[in-house]
């Protein structure tokens, strides 16, 4: 059967049984037609020695995007790296395995190098620009200037000589709080690369540009203090329609804000947005990096993220500023995701009354620790993402690695008590649109891919391929629309692609309906056959726990959750009822024993009381396709599918997916409804804390095939928080670092909307 007449068998079964609703995408892509399309995955959070990592940047391309063994066969790839300055050169290699004719190796110097101690024969010695800080050879160079002119000539030239999708992105040091995963990709990466003829000696002269990016970051990156208007640029970082030089904290020299602390650094940040929104609307996108890691919002200083913050954002520029990195990399480190209770110290000089004094207020990361590995804003039912979900906006997850380091070991260890590579343990799969699917990807693709909100991200490559439809259901008897859907799911998830079909929505959409009409939700997951990227052979000790055996590298989806919540509001404005409010301090939220206390004690404002763990679907509910669906669908059981009916729909809504290996009930992991429980109990900066012990011996010639030598030993005492601990598991090695990490595995969907007539408009989807 060829493959035109399989997929009109396809739309005629599907159109006997399903209405001609319309499907509607978010706001502001570039090509907002669904052209045929395919996900891919991809990175846009790390750092080379530019700022504070530990390679190159063609080392970390290398490794992150080569298909090779000991790389991780990323699809597309943004090298980031902090703002602020920096004065060591990551365009030199380590080796001469990482030499290029363009960006030869030469021995003695590496990526550690200083700019001034660059030889010439590297076009040293490279003098930094602008307000120069430090003293020669090791002055500090503006990122805005690395990246102008050393990074983005790099990045293009990788991207031609290795034929591979990178642009150039940054985590910018946030005025007011603390990072955000950032691009501006005006000029990257132009086609015209891919016809070019590289040069065989050493130097490159880029074709495009990064000038948009490194103008923000001069304008608007709280760790640029540099006042010489990007020298030669002559950069003005007027706003249309801002205050600009008739604002009192406008310097008239930098030609910029001078914001860099609390509600002025808000504003600052406000401002950049709206230069984002104005000059380069489709080519920006701003994240929130790690956002609970630094603790709430602090007016005085530069901390976290309230909801609040995330509306003002995405009410200041919907385009650019779309969802949050909340499940951070740093997973193999000592407090998963670097978050950790007691973090930080809150100046109280500047805080309203009653909190003036002068005192230090010690404040947690929000929610004290990862869950699962994601933050407490997108790992709790009912809190923060589904605040801003119950009120139609276009905000999606987001994960990523965050790479620095492998901790106390190499960067080509396969042991980690720090981080883990790109792709390497955590991916965001983005569905890009082409014309051409055998062109490269270009970065509007994939910028419009993380706009779209169709995507998902797992880690511990837990699955690799899912396809999730809402569609509507006419009242034909059951089971036809069930069927058909089905049909089209397993098709795309094993095209690795969506569907485009009138009266049906996937990730990042809504589907328009009557009120009273059902509808019919279908989810194809594949569990990938075989190993993953773990080194570790042994079998998951917290699965031992309830008698489960299963390698580390592995795992198998346990089962996967379907969330659905209410839309019961228009997008908040400011001044609007519970527009604000900050998530519960310390162990307001997080008990000394590392239990919760639950949403009543959220204010309103960032959480969403309609939200429920609808379905749950394992190994005894979903179907794993043994049988021929259609003559296309191939027998596998990595394939699992999951099909139902929403009966009467009457209220707008969204509906997510998680999923994990863990069941419910794993000690310590998991609660008796499957959600992720704090990850205190595996985080080995506080010994007292862990609670699951790794008990298999690892044979003398070897690290991975039983617990390896580096995991910490449980012990009792008084824990972080003051509270005297007798620990059942003191003297053993606990799981903890990466076997923690490996351990521990979910994955996060976008949501679906379902706008009802006459209900509440999901306006943040047009």
């Amino acid at each position: 059967m060829n493959h035109e007449l399989r997929k009109n068998q396809v739309a005629l079964a599907v159109a006997a049984a399903l209405g001609a609703i319309s499907v509607i995408a978010t706001p502001g892509i570039a090509d907002a037609a669904k052209n045929d399309g395919t996900y891919v995955s991809g990175d846009f959070h790390n750092h080379t020695t530019c700022s504070d990592g530990s390679i190159s940047m063609q080392k970390l391309v290398s490794k992150v995007t080569g298909k090779d063994d000991g790389t991780f066969g990323l699809d597309w790839f943004v090298q980031a790296g902090h703002g602020s300055n920096g004065n060591r050169n990551c365009t030199l290699v380590e080796d001469d395995a990482l030499s290029t004719p363009a960006y030869p190796y030469v021995e003695g110097y590496g990526p550690t190098t200083t700019w001034q101690n660059t030889p010439t024969e590297l076009g040293g010695p490279i003098e930094p620009q602008g307000d120069v800080d430090g003293t020669s050879p090791d002055q500090k160079m503006w990122r805005w200037q690395a990246i102008q002119q050393y990074q983005y000539p790099l990045q293009e030239y990788l991207n031609a000589y290795l034929n591979r999708p990178l642009f150039m992105g940054v985590e910018s040091t946030v005025a007011g709080h603390e990072h955000s995963s950032t691009s501006v990709i005006t000029g990257q990466m132009p086609a015209a690369i891919d016809q070019l003829k590289l040069p065989k000696s050493a130097g490159y002269t880029a074709l495009g540009n990064a000038d948009g990016l490194a103008q923000w970051l001069y304008c608007f990156d709280r760790g640029n203090s540099d006042t010489s208007r990007g020298a030669s640029n002559n950069w003005d970082c007027s706003v249309s329609g801002s205050q600009n030089s008739a604002n009192s904290d406008w310097n008239a020299v930098a030609a910029k804000l001078n914001g860099a602390n609390g509600s002025l650094g808000h504003a600052k940040t406000l401002e950049g947005l709206k230069w984002m929104n104005t000059y380069h609307p489709d080519a920006s996108y701003y994240v929130p990096s790690h956002l609970e890691r630094a603790g709430p919002f602090n007016s005085s200083g530069n901390n976290g993220y309230n909801i609040e913050s995330l509306r003002d954002f995405n009410n200041t520029a919907p385009k650019v500023a779309f969802g949050f990195e909340t499940q951070p990399g740093h997973g193999a480190s000592d407090a998963r995701g670097e978050y950790h209770q007691i973090r930080n110290n809150f100046d109280t000089d500047n805080f309203p009354e009653p909190l003036q004094g002068g005192a230090l207020v010690k404040v947690d990361s929000v929610g004290g620790t990862t869950y699962g590995g994601t933050g407490i804003y997108g790992a709790q039912i009912g809190g923060v993402w589904d605040a801003l979900l119950g009120e139609g906006r276009a905000w999606w997850f987001f994960a990523s690695s965050d790479w620095h380091n492998r901790g106390q070991f190499g960067p080509d260890d396969r042991r980690s008590t720090q981080d883990f590579y790109p792709g390497e343990y955590q991916r965001d799969f983005v569905m890009v649109r082409y014309d051409d699917k055998n062109a490269k990807l270009s970065p509007q693709q994939i910028v419009n891919g993380l706009r779209s909100g169709n995507s998902f991200a797992a880690s511990g490559q837990l699955i690799d391929r899912l396809a999730f439809f809402v569609c509507v259901g006419n009242p034909a008897p059951h089971g036809r629309s069930e069927s058909a859907l089905e049909s089209l799911a397993m098709n795309a998830a094993q095209n690795n692609t969506d569907i485009d079909f009138d009266g049906c929505a996937t990730m990042g959409e809504k589907l328009e309906i009557a009120k009273g009409q059902d509808v019919v939700v279908a989810i194809v997951v594949r569990d990938p056959a075989g190993t993953n990227y773990s080194p570790y052979t042994f079998s998951n000790p917290s699965l031992l726990q309830v008698g489960i055996t299963q390698p580390l590298n592995e795992p198998l989806l346990d089962h996967v959750d379907v969330i659905r919540g209410k839309v019961t509001s228009l997008p908040k404005q400011p001044g609007d009822a519970d527009y604000a409010g900050e998530w519960p301090r310390n162990t307001d939220w997080l008990k000394a024993d590392g239990t919760t206390a639950g949403l009543s004690v959220v204010p309103a404002a960032a959480k969403n009381t309609t939200v429920e763990l609808y379905k749950t679907f394992d190994k005894a509910a979903w179907t794993a396709v043994y049988k021929d669906i259609w003559a296309s669908v191939k027998r596998s059981s990595e394939y699992k599918t999951m099909v139902f009916r929403i009966k009467s729909v009457e209220d707008s809504q969204y509906l997510r997916l998680r999923g994990t290996n863990l069941p419910a009930s794993v000690p310590y992991e998991t609660d008796a409804d499957g959600n992720p429980l704090a990850d205190v109990y595996t985080n080995a900066g506080d010994t007292t804390m862990l609670r699951i012990p790794c008990t298999t011996s690892h044979s003398a010639d070897s690290q991975f095939d039983g617990c390896p030598d580096h995991l910490t030993v449980a012990t009792s005492g008084a824990n972080d928080v003051g509270l005297a601990v007798t620990n059942p598991i003191e003297g053993q090695k606990a799981v903890s670092y990466d076997v923690a990490a490996w351990s521990d595995l979910w994955f996060y969907s976008n949501p679906i909307f379902i706008e009802v007539k006459g209900s509440v408009a999901v306006a943040g989807i047009e």
